[in-house]
């Protein structure tokens, strides 16, 4: 049901997703959530490695994420296709100028810092660090904003993961990032839109 109900409030205090429960133990966050999974079952030790350096790499990457690729990269996804859709607000062709400056500052970071000549962040093979970066980074190739068309190098990282996952389990999972835009056609109940609208107005300004 909706996240903000009484019954979504029993998985997650913050009534926000993603939000795990399993059996009667719950838990918010999704780097927690993969943790969490990954450990419980046993998954390959390249996802979240047993070595103590490689493991702290992965760490430090997910550290690292939340204030860079997260802070920006979702937001083309908001400000191109769901502001204008709950809001009835034109695109903020500035707003969205300034998110991709910061997300262009992100990507340089993330190719010289993490990924530098190797495959993987890690090293030579996937793992959670990997799994967590793409994911963002297809919100705004979703919205058309295709930030690997000139990055040769984060091209073949994607390309690299696609293939470590499963090139049919990636796109399935990515379906509805990349069918966003199909959003602009759809009637929103006009209750949520009066409820969503004042928050998503404040990611303008």
């Amino acid at each position: 049901g909706p996240s903000n109900s009484e019954g979504a409030g029993k998985v997650s205090l913050l009534k926000k997703v993603p939000a795990l429960k399993d059996g009667d133990f719950t838990l918010a966050e999704c780097t927690a959530i993969l943790l969490y999974l990954s450990r419980k079952y046993n998954t390959p030790d390249h996802w979240y490695p047993s070595d103590i350096q490689k493991r702290a790499q992965v760490d430090e990457y997910l550290s690292w994420h939340h204030t860079n690729i997260r802070a920006n990269a979702p937001k083309t996804m908001w400000i191109k296709v769901l502001i204008p859709l709950f809001t009835g607000q034109p695109l903020q062709s500035e707003k969205l100028q300034e998110v991709m400056e910061g997300l262009s500052t992100s990507l340089k970071q993330f190719e010289e810092r993490f990924l530098q000549d190797k495959a993987f962040i890690i090293g030579s093979e996937i793992s959670l660090a990997d799994l967590v970066a793409v994911v963002e980074l297809m919100q705004p190739v979703g919205v058309g904003c295709d930030i690997f068309e000139d990055r040769p190098r984060l091209m073949e990282w994607r390309r690299r993961v696609e293939d470590a996952v499963g090139k049919e389990l990636f796109f399935q999972a990515h379906e509805m990032v990349l069918k966003i835009k199909d959003l602009s056609n759809v009637q929103i109940d006009p209750q949520l839109k009066e409820h969503l609208a004042p928050m998503l107005m404040k990611m303008l300004k």
